[in-house]
């Protein structure tokens, strides 16, 4: 990997050494019913199955592990609608470290419940009228506190990653030559960390990233060369994956690695969740559904081996995800 990038093939190994004794080994499942339907090899990365109910918890405490006893004490501020948040504030928990997160007034109740839970302080914002950025670098710079971004943050990045090295030790298990992985892609945290730990290791793989419909930053940034902005007006059930841009530090890892953009419909996402439930016995949120929605409607390309899909969490409310299973809005 060139020195340009914001992280390494040995920064996620590192990051694997560092979150070793806290972080879970998501299984890597194979279901004939998703088999069959695809007409394809498919496998499951399952990291609802993961700390905090998502895959954030791995680049959250390979962050706050390395911090000092000094920041440690002043604690940390980060930003999230639901999956970073809760991330955090586990990792803060298990390292005895103060948190304080910046979360969407309509965040899902559940994810700010059990952010506070967690024992995290949480301030509301309105995600369409004020920049949780703005808010959370005036909170750390009042408190003395760190600033852990939910993606852009090559530890956070690198924490991520370590998804793509448990990706190809249990396929290579499996007896599986993986042709592709499809992750879910909001800020691009967690496929740059994919692509950066897989492609160094088998750069014949394919990894694409995969969004909601009106939210397609990265896949238009990675045809235009540049970092698209999504439309104040768009709006999407995924909550995890509704950043504005792509990140300032992830996108040139994606601009370089990633074999393209894969976009998906909310009814797409509802009808993956719904699949999900019925035939995978998973709990999915719609965010974490995306990558499996896009393998359903056909989206993926067709590759020789196995295509792997990335199922990042399981935080939905009780109330939403019962009508959606149950065939509504």
């Amino acid at each position: 990997m060139s020195d340009r990038f914001a992280i390494t093939t040995a920064d996620v190994e590192d990051a694997a050494r560092v979150i070793a004794p806290a972080a879970l080994r998501t299984p890597l499942l194979e279901n004939a019913a998703l088999n069959e339907r695809c007409g394809r090899r498919v496998l499951v990365k399952f990291e609802g199955a993961q700390h905090s109910g998502s895959f954030k918890f791995r680049g959250a405490y390979n962050r706050l592990a390395r911090l000092d006893a000094q920041q440690r004490k002043t604690g940390v501020v980060a930003w999230s609608s639901g999956n970073h948040a809760q991330g955090v504030a586990f990792a803060a928990r298990l390292l005895n470290i103060p948190a304080t997160i910046v979360m969407p007034a309509d965040a899902p109740a559940i994810k700010t419940a059990n952010t506070r839970a967690l024992g995290a302080e949480v301030v509301p914002y309105d995600r369409f009228a004020e920049s949780r950025e703005e808010i959370a670098t005036a909170l750390a710079t009042g408190r003395g506190a760190v600033l852990v971004p939910s993606f852009d943050d090559p530890f956070i990045m690198a924490g991520q990653g370590t998804i793509g090295l448990e990706i190809l030790r249990q396929a290579e298990e499996m007896n599986a030559a993986v042709g592709q992985i499809l992750v879910n892609c909001g800020g691009g945290g967690m496929v740059s960390g994919i692509a950066t730990a897989v492609k160094g290791k088998r750069p014949d793989i394919a990894i694409h990233a995969v969004e909601p419909a009106g939210f397609d930053d990265t896949a238009r940034s990675l045809k235009s060369g540049r970092r698209e902005s999504v439309s104040p007006e768009a709006r999407s059930i995924c909550d995890a994956l509704l950043s504005p841009s792509p990140g300032a530090l992830t996108f040139p890892i994606n601009h370089a690695l990633l074999a393209g953009g894969l976009t998906v419909s909310d009814d797409e996402v509802r009808d993956a969740m719904r699949f999900a439930f019925s035939s995978l016995k998973l709990v999915v949120e719609p965010g974490g559904a995306a990558a499996l929605a896009a393998m359903l409607a056909g989206r993926a390309p067709q590759v020789e081996g196995a295509s792997v899909v990335v199922i990042s969490g399981s935080n939905v409310d009780p109330d939403s995800y019962a009508r959606i299973i149950a065939g509504g809005e």
